[in-house]
C-alpha cells in the first residue's frame, strides 16, 4: 500500500462493459488493509466517470462503507487505529441490505505494520497510512551549498577567483624558491585576502538568498491555507484543507474551489466549472449519488474545479498527490517568477553591464598595451611577469565588477521578502508578488461596503411585520404562533449557514437573522429545526437575483420561502400579512408604504431584508424558480445594522491624501450606500451616486463622462463592477478592487490589483485576487498601499546609492591608473571587493528594509510610464558623484600638501575618506524626494543600523590591522577626524542638492540628449534585431498567455472532456455572465444634470449628484487628459480632494 500513496502515473483503467461500466476483478477489490478500496481503485473510479462502475462498488453508500465512513455522519471524530478490515464484498453487501458491514480480521502479514506518526499527526492513524493526507510533498529546496554555488557562478567572480588563485600560486612559489631579500615572501597575502573576500561575498549573498527563499516559502504555504466545513460524528467542524481525509463529508457551496476528489452525496443545483482540467468552458451539472443514477448522471467532482452554483456535500475519495489536482501540481511546480519591477531593473542592469564590459575591455586593452610596450625595458623574472599581468587583469575585472549594478534585482527581492512578511502581520496575504509594487501607484480603489467599510457584525434592530407593522413596530413576543413558526422556518430552512459550538457560521446577514430568530422567536438548535423541516429544493443567494428561496414540503402541500433585498422582494409580492399577531391572513399590499419603510431603514444606514412566502399545490423536480416566484405574500421587513468600522474614516482620508480616489461599489440599497459613503467621506460634493440598473443603461461615451466622478455605485452586480474597472483602466487609472463573491472573480482579474475578502470571500474570489485581506478591513488596503510605495522607494534608494558608487569608484580607478600606472591606482583590488560587498549586499539589506513612512502617503501616485530613475534621483547621483570625485582626486594628487605623511598612509587616508562618504551617503539615500528629514523611521529599522555598525567596524579593522592584506596603514586620530568630516559633508551637500529645482535637471537632460544619439541608435538596432528573431515564435505562440497557464493547458486531461456527456454541460453564459447587455433606453445625461441644477438634491432614474455640488461645476468629464482623471487637478478642485 505504500506505493499507492506516492504519486504514480495514470494506471490502465479497468475493463469496461458497455452497459454496466468497468468490470473489477476480485483481486483488485481488497487491498488487504483496513479498507475495501486502495487509493488507485478510488482514483480509477473517478477517472472512469462511470455510474455503472460506481454501482458495481455499491454506489456512494458502498464507497462510504468501504472507506469506513458514513454518508450522513461522516468520519468518527475520535477515530485513530481501526480494528479488522471491511472487504469490498462486505461493503457491497452492507450497501444493498442497509445493515452494518461485517468486519473481518486483518491478515497476519499486515497486522503488525502499524505506522509510526509524528506527535502532531495523532488521530486517524490507519487512514493516513493508507490514503495519505491532503498535502503535497514539499518541493525541492535549494540547499545552502547550491545557493553558494549559484552566487559563485558569476563570470566576473569566477574570473577574479581564477586570477587570484594563479597569483597565489605564483606568490607561494616565489616565497618558497625565491632568492631575494624576503620582500616576496609576503606578496601572496594579497591573493589570499582577495580569495577570502570572494568567499565572504559568496557566503553573505547565499545566506541572504536562503533567508529570502524561506520567506517566500512561508508566504506560499500561507497562500494555500484555506478553511472548509466537514461533518464528523454528525457534527459540523471547520478544519484546514490540509486536514481533509478520505471518507470525510465535505460541505460545498457556490464559490468553493474543490480541494479533493470525491462523490457528490447530497446537493441542490450544483454546477461545476471543470475548465481547469478539461479545457471546456461549459459548466457541468452534478447529480447527487444518493439518488438513483442513470448513465448520463455525473456525481464525480474533481479537485481544482470550481463550484459555480448550488450547495451540497461531498464524500472524499482522493487527497493530496493521489487526487487529480495533486498530480497536476506535482508536474507543474515552478520557481517564483520575477515581478515587473525586477524585470525592469534587470533590463536596466543589462544595459549598464554591456556598457561596463565595453569600458572594462577598453580599459584593459589600454593598460595591457602600455604594460606590453614597457615590458622589454623592465628586468623581471617570468614569475614576476606573470604576476604583473594578473595584477592588471584582476584590476580590469574588478573595475567591471564595481561598475556593474548586479544588486538591483537583489534589492527588490529583499524588499519583497521583507514587505510580504510584514504585510502578513498587517492582515495582507500577498498571492502575487507583482501586486505589491503595483499597489504603490494605485490611483483608484473600488471598495465593497459590507465587512470592508463596516464591521460585518450585523444585528436586527428594527422590524415591520405584517400590515400593522407599518404603523408601529410589533413586539415579537406577541406574534401568533403560526407567524413565529413561519419566520423560524424562513430563517432556519432558507439558509446555508450552520451552527457550531453555539455560534452561527455563514453569511453575516443570515447569521444576524438566525440570532434574531433564536433570541426573539424561540428558535431551538438549528440542526433540530432543519431536521423537523423537509426542504425539497434550495435556491442559494445569487448576486443577480439579490434573494434566495427554499421549497419546503408540509404534508401534501409545498411552501416557497423567500428572503432578500427588500425593494426587490416587495416588487414581487401581491399580498401582505394583515396582522401577524392574529394569524396568517393576508390583505392587499400597500407598495408605496412598504417602499417608504425600505427607504427609511436605508436612510438610517440599515440593510432592509424582506421575508415572503407562497403556498404551492405541488413542486416538480428541477422546476424553474423564476416561474414560481411571483404572487408572494410579504411577511415583513427587518432592518439590520452593520456598524461602520471606527478606523475607516481615517483610512479613507489617508487614501485621499495619497492621491487615491476611493469609490464604493455595493449590492446594497442606494440610500443605504449613500448614507454610509457620506459618513466615511467617500461621497463628497461634486460626486455622483448611481444604482446598477441605471449604470447599465449608459452608453460607452456616457460612461466615459460619468465614471471619473462616480463615487457610489449601489445595487450593483459583479458584472457592473467589471464594466467599471474596464472603463477606469481605459482612462489610464491603476485600479484596485475588492470582492468576495464568485462572480467578483471577473472584476478581480480585470483590475490591476484585486483584493479578496479572507473572512467572507469565496475560494474562487481568493484564487482570482492578488492580495487577500485577512480581516476584510479597508484599513488593511491602506497598509498595502503604504507597503507598495515602500517597495518602490526601496528600489529607488538602492539605485541612488549604488549608481553613485558605480560612477565614482570606476572613474577614480580608471583615471588614476591611466594617469600613471597600475601601482598608482587609488584603490587596490581587495579594497574594491570590500566596497562591492558594501554596495551590493549590505546596502540591499539596509535600504530595502525600511518601513513605510507618513511622508510616502502624502504624495500622489506615479504615472505608469514614469522612469525608474527620475530627475530627483539623477540630481542626487550626479551631485554626490561630483563632490566625491573632487575630494578624492584632490587628496590623491595634492593631499601631501595638507597631510604630510608617507604615500602608503596617504593612500589609506584617501580610501578611508571615500568609505566614510559612502557610509554617510547611505543615510542621505534613505530619501528619494526633496525633503530634508533623512532620519525618518530610522529607529524602526534595525537592519540599517546593524549594517552601519558592521560597515564602520569592518572599515576600522581594515585600517588599523589590514596591513599588507588590504594595503593599508594605521591612521592617526587627526586623520580619522578628517575622514569623518569629509564623509559628514555629504549630508549638507545633499540638502543643497535637494534645494536645486528639478526643472534644471530636466532642462539639462534635454540639452544633453543629442549626445546620446549613438547609444540610442545602437539600442534601437539591437531591439529591432531581437524583435525580428522573436517574430516567428509569435506567429505560433500566444504571447499574452503566461507560461504557467500554457503548461496547464498542455497538461489538461482531454479524456475527461471526452467522457463528459453533452447533456451534463451547461453553457457558462446561462450561469455566469461575463458582461451584461445594456438594459433599457439610453439616458439623457445633460438633461439630468440640468434637472439637478434646477432642483438640487433630487434623484432621477437612479442617478444623483451630491446636493452640495457647486453650481459652476461642469460635473460631466469632458475632453482628454494626459493624466488619469483621478489625478487631474481641474477635476479634483471641484471635488475638494
Amino acid at each position: 500500500m505504500a506505493d499507492d500513496i506516492l504519486p504514480s502515473p495514470p494506471i490502465e483503467a479497468p475493463r469496461v462493459n458497455e452497459k454496466r461500466g468497468p468490470i473489477l476483478a476480485d483481486s483488485e477489490l481488497s487491498p488487504d488493509t483496513h479498507f475495501a478500496f486502495s487509493p488507485a481503485r478510488l482514483y480509477h473510479l473517478l477517472e472512469s466517470r462511470s455510474t455503472g462502475y460506481l454501482e458495481q462498488l455499491g454506489g456512494i453508500r458502498g464507497i462510504a462503507i468501504g472507506v469506513r465512513s458514513d454518508v450522513e455522519s461522516g468520519l468518527g471524530a475520535d477515530e485513530d487505529e481501526l480494528d479488522g478490515v471491511v472487504t469490498a464484498k462486505a461493503a457491497l453487501a452492507a450497501a444493498r441490505t442497509g445493515e452494518a458491514p461485517k468486519i473481518e480480521p486483518l491478515a497476519a502479514a499486515h497486522a503488525h505494520t502499524k505506522p509510526r506518526l509524528r506527535h502532531h499527526e495523532d488521530g486517524f492513524r490507519d487512514r493516513k497510512h493508507t490514503y495519505g493526507t491532503n498535502r503535497l510533498p514539499k518541493p525541492h529546496r535549494k540547499s545552502f551549498l547550491q545557493l553558494a554555488w549559484m552566487a559563485f557562478n558569476d563570470k566576473l567572480i569566477f574570473l577574479l577567483t581564477a586570477s587570484a588563485t594563479i597569483s597565489l600560486a605564483l606568490g607561494i612559489y616565489e616565497a618558497v624558491v625565491g632568492d631575494d631579500e624576503g620582500g616576496s615572501s609576503l606578496e601572496w597575502i594579497e591573493s589570499v585576502t582577495i580569495i577570502c573576500a570572494i568567499v565572504v561575498i559568496v557566503l553573505v549573498s547565499s545566506l541572504n538568498d536562503l533567508h529570502k527563499n524561506r520567506c517566500f516559502e512561508k508566504l506560499n504555504q500561507k497562500n494555500q491555507e484555506r478553511w472548509v466545513t466537514v461533518t464528523r460524528s454528525g457534527k459540523n467542524q471547520t478544519i484546514s484543507i490540509f486536514d481533509i481525509l478520505v471518507g470525510d463529508l465535505l460541505h460545498l457551496e457556490a464559490g468553493d474551489i474543490v480541494p479533493v476528489d470525491g462523490l457528490l452525496c447530497t446537493g441542490s443545483g450544483v454546477q461545476c466549472d471543470e475548465s481547469s482540467i478539461t479545457g471546456e468552458v461549459e459548466l457541468v451539472h452534478k447529480t447527487p449519488g444518493t439518488k438513483g443514477l442513470t448513465d448520463r448522471d455525473d456525481p464525480f467532482i474533481f479537485s481544482g474545479t470550481r463550484v459555480v452554483q448550488g450547495v451540497g456535500s461531498l464524500l472524499v475519495t482522493s487527497v493530496g498527490s493521489n487526487s487529480l489536482h495533486g498530480r497536476m501540481q506535482m508536474s507543474l511546480r515552478a520557481e517564483v517568477s520575477e515581478t515587473p519591477l525586477q524585470k525592469k531593473l534587470g533590463r536596466l542592469a543589462k544595459h549598464i553591464i554591456i556598457a561596463g564590459f565595453c569600458v572594462g575591455t577598453v580599459f584593459f586593452l589600454i593598460i595591457f598595451i602600455r604594460w606590453a610596450v614597457r615590458l622589454p625595458d623592465v628586468d623581471m623574472t617570468p614569475e614576476d611577469t606573470g604576476e604583473s599581468f594578473l595584477d592588471i587583469f584582476m584590476l580590469a575585472v574588478t573595475v567591471v565588477l564595481i561598475g556593474v549594478p548586479e544588486g538591483l534585482s537583489l534589492a527588490v527581492a529583499v524588499a519583497l521578502a521583507f514587505a510580504t512578511t510584514r504585510m502578513l502581520r498587517d492582515k495582507n496575504l500577498v498571492r502575487l508578488l507583482r501586486s505589491c509594487e503595483i499597489m504603490g501607484n494605485a490611483t483608484t480603489i473600488c471598495s465593497d461596503k459590507t465587512g470592508t467599510l463596516t464591521q460585518n457584525q450585523m444585528s436586527v434592530v428594527k422590524s415591520a411585520i405584517g400590515a400593522s407593522g407599518l404603523e408601529s413596530e410589533v413586539d415579537c413576543a406577541g406574534l401568533h404562533d403560526d407567524a413565529k413558526a413561519l419566520l423560524r422556518a424562513s430563517f432556519a430552512l432558507n439558509s446555508t449557514a450552520f451552527e457550531s459550538e453555539g455560534e452561527y457560521v455563514g453569511s453575516s446577514t443570515e447569521t444576524a437573522l438566525l440570532r434574531f430568530s433564536r433570541d426573539s422567536l424561540g428558535m431551538g438548535p438549528l440542526a433540530e429545526e432543519r431536521h423537523n423541516g423537509h426542504v425539497v429544493e434550495l435556491f442559494p443567494f445569487s448576486p443577480q437575483r439579490k434573494w434566495m428561496a427554499a421549497v419546503v414540503r408540509q404534508g401534501e402541500k409545498y411552501v416557497m420561502l423567500v428572503k432578500g433585498a427588500a425593494e426587490i422582494v416587495v416588487r414581487n409580492c401581491s399580498q401582505v400579512l394583515q396582522d401577524a399577531t392574529q394569524g396568517l391572513e393576508g390583505t392587499e399590499l400597500d407598495s408605496r408604504g412598504w417602499s417608504r419603510t425600505t427607504q427609511s431603514y436605508a436612510s438610517d444606514m440599515l440593510r432592509p431584508v424582506a421575508v415572503a412566502y407562497r403556498e404551492l399545490d405541488g413542486w416538480a423536480p428541477n422546476s424553474s424558480f423564476e416561474e414560481q416566484v411571483g404572487q408572494l405574500t410579504l411577511v415583513g421587513i427587518f432592518g439590520i445594522r452593520d456598524p461602520l468600522r471606527p478606523e475607516v474614516v481615517g483610512a479613507v482620508q489617508a487614501c485621499q491624501a495619497a492621491g487615491v480616489f476611493v469609490r464604493m461599489v455595493t449590492g446594497d440599497n442606494v440610500v443605504t450606500a449613500k448614507a454610509i459613503a457620506t459618513e466615511c467621506g467617500i461621497y463628497t460634493p461634486g460626486g455622483i451616486a448611481m444604482d446598477g440598473p441605471t449604470f447599465r443603461r449608459l452608453t460607452e461615451e456616457q460612461m466615459d463622462q460619468v465614471v471619473p466622478r462616480l463615487q457610489v455605485l449601489a445595487r450593483s452586480s459583479p458584472e457592473d463592477k467589471q464594466i467599471l474597472v474596464r472603463h477606469l483602466k481605459k482612462q489610464g487609472e491603476t485600479v484596485a478592487v475588492t470582492g468576495d463573491g464568485t462572480n467578483d472573480a471577473f472584476a478581480l482579474k480585470a483590475a490591476d490589483i484585486g483584493f479578496a475578502m479572507g473572512v467572507s470571500g469565496t475560494d474562487i474570489a481568493k484564487e482570482a485576487c492578488a492580495i487577500v485581506l485577512m480581516d476584510d478591513n479597508f484599513a488593511s488596503i491602506v497598509k498595502a498601499l503604504a507597503w507598495g510605495r515602500a517597495i518602490n522607494d526601496a528600489a529607488k534608494k538602492f539605485i541612488q546609492f549604488q549608481f553613485t558608487i558605480n560612477a565614482t569608484a570606476a572613474t577614480i580607478t580608471i583615471v588614476s591608473t591611466l594617469v600613471h600606472d597600475i601601482d598608482s591606482a587609488v584603490f587596490a583590488v581587495i579594497q574594491l571587493l570590500w566596497l562591492n560587498l558594501i554596495m551590493d549586499i549590505f546596502a540591499a539589506l539596509a535600504l530595502a528594509t525600511d518601513y513605510p513612512t507618513q511622508t510616502q502617503m502624502e504624495r500622489r501616485p506615479e504615472p505608469r510610464n514614469a522612469p525608474i530613475v527620475n530627475a530627483r534621483m539623477w540630481k542626487m547621483i550626479l551631485g554626490q558623484a561630483v563632490y566625491q570625485l573632487v575630494v578624492i582626486f584632490t587628496l590623491h594628487y595634492a593631499g601631501g600638501r595638507f597631510f604630510p605623511s608617507h604615500s602608503e598612509q596617504l593612500q589609506t587616508l584617501v580610501f578611508n575618506v571615500y568609505m566614510f562618504m559612502q557610509v554617510f551617503n547611505q543615510l542621505n539615500c534613505r530619501r528619494v524626494d526633496n525633503r530634508f528629514n533623512i532620519f525618518e523611521g530610522i529607529h524602526r529599522n534595525p537592519w540599517f543600523l546593524g549594517v552601519q555598525v558592521i560597515t564602520i567596524g569592518g572599515q576600522a579593522a581594515i585600517i588599523m590591522a589590514g596591513g599588507n592584506a588590504f594595503q593599508t596603514q594605521p591612521l592617526t586620530g587627526l586623520h580619522w577626524g578628517w575622514c569623518i568630516f569629509f564623509g559628514f559633508l555629504t549630508l549638507p551637500i545633499g540638502m543643497l542638492i535637494r534645494l536645486l529645482p528639478d526643472e534644471y535637471v530636466v532642462i539639462a537632460g534635454r540639452k544633453l540628449k543629442p549626445l546620446a544619439w549613438p547609444v540610442a541608435k545602437a539600442t534601437a538596432w539591437f531591439r529591432s534585431r531581437k524583435a525580428a528573431k522573436l517574430l516567428p515564435r509569435q506567429d505560433t505562440t500566444d504571447s499574452e498567455e503566461p507560461d504557467e497557464e500554457r503548461k496547464i493547458r498542455r497538461f489538461q486531461f482531454t479524456w475527461l472532456k471526452r467522457r463528459t456527456p453533452k447533456a451534463r454541460r451547461v453553457p457558462r453564459e446561462e450561469a455566469v455572465a461575463s458582461e451584461p447587455a445594456r438594459v433599457g433606453e439610453a439616458l439623457d445625461l445633460v438633461q439630468m444634470v440640468e434637472d439637478f441644477r434646477s432642483r438640487p438634491g433630487g434623484q432621477q432614474a437612479g442617478f444623483e449628484i451630491h446636493p452640495q455640488t457647486s453650481k459652476d461645476d461642469p460635473i460631466l468629464f469632458q475632453g482628454e487628459s494626459k493624466v488619469p482623471p483621478s489625478q487631474n487637478p481641474e477635476m479634483l478642485r471641484y471635488l475638494g480632494l
